[in-house]
């Protein structure tokens, strides 16, 4: 993570984001309970790893059958929010040309839930999949979605102000599991 610079202050650190799973997981199981297939969707790079965390607790918690589970590579901003594609990208991998949702209830997993522009994309591109349903879960809802989206299920929702960062540091991508607020240094 290219860490912008500015005033950083810890929101949730490692102990409080077990319990934030934790709720997510309880969340996602009442979504998921009577589906008969489940595929368990990561948002490249770190909803992927929340998405692990999430299967292994539902898993643990409440006997979910291990589900399909994959990632997609989804592109629009950098990690201080600078728009990088104005048009969302989203890289198909070979192995998922392919691929049949049919009957499955998909959830879809991202680390901050912010414009909905990345989420419009990969619900626009599993649809086409043909999935019996399509969740959504976010660690983190800014708060802040322009689109006519929402997450089903999340962790935290937190309005902060238009120009600060919410930054989560998930393992493996960085050492310590955390939810930074940065308020970026402000030229006046």
């Amino acid at each position: 993570m290219t860490a912008p610079s500015g005033a950083r202050t810890v929101l949730y650190g490692t102990q409080a984001l077990l319990s934030v799973i934790d709720g997510m997981a309880r969340q996602a199981h009442a979504l998921l309970d009577a589906a008969r297939q489940v595929a368990v969707i990561g948002v490249l790079r770190r909803g992927a790893p929340l998405a692990d965390r999430l299967c292994t607790r539902m898993m643990e918690r409440y006997g979910l059958p291990q589900p399909l589970r994959l990632d997609l590579q989804v592109k629009r901003y950098a990690d201080d929010l600078t728009l990088l594609h104005p048009e969302t990208q989203l890289t198909e991998q070979a192995q998922h040309a392919a691929l049949d949702l049919r009957g499955h209830t998909v959830l879809v997993v991202d680390d901050v839930l912010y414009t909905g522009h990345s989420l419009l994309k990969v619900v626009d591109y599993l649809a086409r999949k043909q999935p019996a349903a399509i969740r959504v879960a976010c660690l983190v809802d800014r708060v802040t979605a322009r689109l006519p989206l929402h997450a089903d299920v999340v962790g935290v929702r937190l309005g902060v102000a238009p120009p600060d960062i919410i930054e989560c540091h998930v393992p493996p991508y960085e050492p310590d599991f955390r939810i930074e607020l940065v308020q970026p240094d402000r030229q006046h």
